[in-house]
């Protein structure tokens, strides 16, 4: 796996030492082309590198935040979905990571999901809801060793550094050509020489970008398939990535028009949502074909090692793969079997239930079992004192802690009163009503004595 890993890494210093060149580059001839001189092609390279390295900056020190902001992510811990969790455990240990990554979900019915961060450290795993939803545990494990690959490979930080270093080069030819068109080409140097300058620097700032994405693109596909064939590796059973690309693929074609991911973040997930299900791969596809790479995994059918995805890729394409480094490392490695499954439709059921209990609890909604296995729920702030079973229409008192009645408005405050006192009923989630309105969310995990409520900072006892 070490060997996989440098020759990764080596790749990826070419691709951003080309990538370099061609930043200063068009930082130099933009330079030239405003001034004439080689002092201003020299300040242009100047202003261009440090340019990069602002933006390289912020990218490091918050960009895993950023992205998990944009797509809406919430941190979750074990008790909030314990399988997914597991499977995060088991593809850490299996990837033979010293951190399990921080877990977080994205509430959004297309399947997906991304890894971000500066290193294996301090990484993030992000899933949607509508992953949780679709796939069964060995899909599910099968899409998570996939993204650990990337954590495990360094691909995610290249993909910060090469993503901002694209960023710079269209930033910097995006001005340059705008400064052209509201200054009508006017431009300082007037000579034989500052003409040619100012060509030069025309046709790099439209080519550059476009350079910068191809090298960008072709490198990122490559990684897609090494992180196949890691995932493959990890889990021993490749049919269950295969299975859960294609379940992803289809969803992505038939998604509802409201649901969508930004164009920025779209490049970062297994599967791109915003590129075709049969589509080639393109000069500028993010991802290689979602079918061959579908079409390789099932074809391995000898073992889940390096040489056997090799051998499954030679099959499909006629070409190879994998570096002679990478296939030098280990021989086959052994499959195993299926995870078993006695009752699917159930289990699509309880996991369906289970991710919308999630997003209740993290919209503050009072959830209260009924004996008939009706799960009511009730809007924070609620003022109603019961509820009925839509089922059997038996009524239940909302759950409030002892000495806590409906709120009287909302600025209410209880901050200096005394203690509030709440008897739990079981060892599953439970919520309950503050004084104040804000609802108390108990996890099976919870073993305090005490909690206190956020929003007025009265004490509750738990009993």
């Amino acid at each position: 796996m070490w060997e996989a890993i440098q020759s990764n890494i080596q790749r990826s210093r070419l691709l951003i030492v080309l990538m370099g060149v061609l930043l200063v580059l068009l930082g130099a001839a933009i330079g030239a082309a405003q001034g004439g001189g080689i002092e201003f092609a020299a300040a242009g390279a100047v202003a261009a590198l440090a340019l990069w390295l602002l933006l390289l900056t912020v990218a490091l020190t918050s960009g895993e935040q950023l992205l998990l902001t944009t797509a809406g992510a919430k941190k979750i811990e074990k008790e909030d979905s314990p399988i997914l969790w597991n499977v995060v455990e088991e593809m850490t240990i299996a990837a033979g990571l010293g951190q399990m990554p921080s877990i977080h979900i994205i509430d959004n019915d297309l399947p997906n999901a991304f890894a971000a961060g500066r290193k294996p450290e301090k990484s993030v795993v992000a899933v949607t809801t509508g992953l949780l939803k679709r796939l069964n545990r060995d899909e599910l494990q099968g899409v998570i060793a996939h993204e650990i690959a990337h954590i495990r490979n360094y691909d995610i930080r290249f993909l910060t550094i090469a993503t901002v270093m694209v960023g710079s080069i269209v930033l910097i030819s995006d001005i340059f050509l705008r400064s052209l068109w509201w200054g009508g080409g006017r431009r300082r140097g007037t000579s034989k020489g500052g003409d040619w300058a100012a060509i030069g620097a025309l046709v790099l700032a439209v080519a550059a970008p476009i350079f910068a994405n191809i090298l960008y693109y072709s490198v990122s596909r490559q990684r897609e398939y090494l992180a196949d064939a890691s995932a493959a590796r990890f889990t021993r059973y490749p049919q269950g990535l295969a299975s859960a690309l294609r379940k992803i693929a289809t969803a992505a074609q038939e998604r509802p028009k409201h649901v969508s991911f930004s164009r920025a973040l779209a490049p970062m997930f297994i599967i791109n949502p915003l590129q075709a299900k049969g589509a080639t791969a393109g000069l500028f596809s993010t991802h290689p074909p979602t079918e061959r790479r579908i079409a390789v995994l099932e074809a391995m059918s000898g073992g889940a090692g390096w040489l056997d995805y090799e051998a499954a890729y030679k099959q499909v394409t006629g070409d190879g793969c994998l570096s002679s480094t990478v296939l030098s490392s280990e021989g086959s490695v052994p499959m195993r079997e299926a995870t078993a499954e006695t009752n699917p439709k159930q289990a699509a059921i309880d996991r369906s239930r289970s991710v919308t209990d999630l997003l209740d609890r993290f919209a503050g909604m009072l959830l209260i079992p009924c004996v008939c296995g009706v799960r009511m729920k009730a809007p924070e702030g609620t003022t109603a004192s019961k509820i009925a079973c839509p089922s059997c229409g038996k009524q239940h008192p909302i759950p409030r802690a002892d000495g806590a009645s409906a709120p009287e408005s909302s600025d209410q405050s209880a901050a200096n009163e005394g203690p509030l006192v709440y008897e739990r009923q079981s060892d599953d989630w439970e919520s309950f009503a503050c004084s104040c309105g804000q609802t108390q969310q108990l996890s099976p995990a919870l073993r305090v004595a005490q909690i206190r409520c956020r929003r007025c900072e009265r004490e509750i006892r738990i009993q």
